[in-house]
């Protein structure tokens, strides 16, 4: 079992930075590959971005690509995401997830994971 805390969300002029970060539970987050996913109002949660669980490996959807950075520092148990040059359209509230399975697997899969956690909002203003 593995509880996930995000922060960072907030109001942000386009153009502007944001770093949220997820604060994992546990003694094992090593072991846990992890990922972004955002929801914004009206629509369908989507997948934003993922890091295996050595770190070695990242994955983004295209909309953020160049702009967004996933890392992860497994001694402070905390995956981050760097968000960068913000648009509107990325207001979202923003969850990570949490994948304790080391198999073979989708990234950008929401079923893929098996922890969530409450989200943090983001909010981009033009």
């Amino acid at each position: 079992q593995v509880q996930l805390v995000e922060s960072g969300g907030g109001l942000v002029q386009a153009g502007g930075s944001l770093r949220l970060s997820c604060a994992a539970s546990g003694r094992t987050f090593s072991s846990y590959a992890m990922g972004w996913f955002r929801q914004a109002s009206g629509k369908e949660r989507e997948f934003v971005a993922a890091i295996s669980w050595s770190g070695r490996r990242t994955y983004y959807a295209d909309s953020v690509k160049g702009r967004f950075t996933i890392s992860r520092d497994n001694a402070k148990n905390t995956v981050y995401l760097q968000m960068n040059s913000l648009k509107p359209e990325d207001t979202a509230v923003y969850s990570c997830a949490a994948r304790s399975e080391k198999t073979a697997w989708s990234p950008s899969s929401s079923a893929s994971y098996d922890y969530w956690g409450q989200g943090t909002q983001v909010t981009v203003s033009s």
